[in-house]
């Protein structure tokens, strides 16, 4: 596909029928399909693919969008949203979300930030919109992983609730339909969940084999929150700032490969599989029309038996790939501090 070819759209002849996707029902009872196409190009794809990659996935029969101001391509993918829409697609029929960047967290800038994007996606309404993080430490794109914002600050909850306070606004503006947190944990949660009018309808967060974060899945499954999974293959593509010689890596594990030639499919499809059967909405990234495809497809057939997914539940190393580190506030600090990982918020 060529960037002449966002004015065209047809539906593909080898295309998944939208109706075989698996979904979930959210508390407003919309219905999320329970895969959605990533568009965070990282370091390696131009915006341009990533707005034709937009086209290619609701061809095959994608119809959950992830989006995201600091990605710099809604503009891009407006265009091709459009092409998509003017075709006969029905604007209901498609899923799109995004999310509040970090620098947008004081109360006036949360509305404009929406508007801001649903004008770039050239949409009147989002299905779903997160606070991208908890932190509103911004951090320039492309930075070191030791950069650090000198008006960097710690979570600081009622702050967090006047930015949620709009964002619950957003809904009653009829501009989301349903709003969610990213990249909080069980403490930050329970905080928000005591304080929320209109609780999280979902909490992205990293999910795939090598890390399950089980306590926070359970968790924010007892609350009637669906967890949607970002780096579900183990973000092979993810910016070098990101990388630790500490990281495995999923699809080179001997049980998802075993699993994998069982099934005659890529060890990355074996990781989809088992996100949608646990209970996560996997988001894959891929500009290639081979991927985009076979990543849909794989959730609508042949399904990993109980053992195989038993098996994979037992290889989870705790491994976290997105540690943060740009999101620190003071300089002494190790990305665990982000992560609460003594079942306290991490005090300022």
């Amino acid at each position: 596909m060529t960037s002449s070819d966002l004015s065209t759209f047809a539906v593909a002849d080898d295309a998944v029928d939208p109706a075989l996707v698996p979904s979930h029902t959210l508390a407003s009872g919309d219905r999320i399909p329970a895969i959605g196409l990533g568009t965070f190009g990282s370091d390696h794809a131009a915006h341009e693919a990533v707005a034709e990659s937009v086209v290619t996935a609701i061809s095959v029969g994608y119809r959950h969008i992830d989006c995201a101001a600091v990605y710099g391509n809604e503009d891009y993918i407006g265009n091709a949203l459009q092409t998509v829409l003017r075709s006969g697609i029905k604007r209901e029929d498609l899923w799109i979300n995004s999310k509040l960047w970090n620098d947008m967290h004081d109360e006036k800038n949360v509305i404009p930030a929406c508007e801001k994007t649903l004008k770039d996606l050239q949409l009147d309404y989002l299905d779903l919109y997160f606070v991208h993080w908890p932190f509103p430490n911004y951090h320039a794109p492309g930075c070191d992983v030791s950069s650090r914002s000198a008006d960097a600050k710690p979570y600081i909850h009622e702050n967090f609730m006047k930015t949620w306070r709009q964002m619950e606004r957003l809904v009653e503006m009829g501009l989301v339909r349903n709003i969610g947190t990213s990249n909080v944990t069980i403490p930050k949660l329970k905080r928000i969940l005591e304080d929320a009018e209109i609780k999280p309808a979902v909490n992205e967060m990293e999910l795939h084999p090598h890390f399950q974060q089980p306590e926070l899945f359970d968790f924010v499954r007892s609350h009637d929150i669906v967890p949607i999974g970002f780096s579900p293959i183990g973000s092979p593509a993810r910016p070098e700032r990101d990388r630790t010689s500490d990281d495995t890596v999923d699809i080179e594990d001997p049980v998802i490969v075993k699993v994998a030639e069982n099934h005659q499919v890529h060890p990355a499809v074996v990781c989809l599989k088992w996100a949608v059967q646990r209970g996560q909405i996997p988001i894959p990234m891929s500009t290639k029309r081979r991927n985009i495809l076979s990543n849909l497809k794989c959730v609508t057939e042949d399904p990993l038996s109980d053992a195989e997914m038993k098996a994979i539940a037992e290889i989870d190393k705790n491994c976290r790939l997105i540690k943060g580190q740009v999101f620190l506030w003071k300089d002494d600090q190790d990305w665990q501090d982000l992560w609460d990982i003594n079942g306290e918020i991490t005090p300022a």
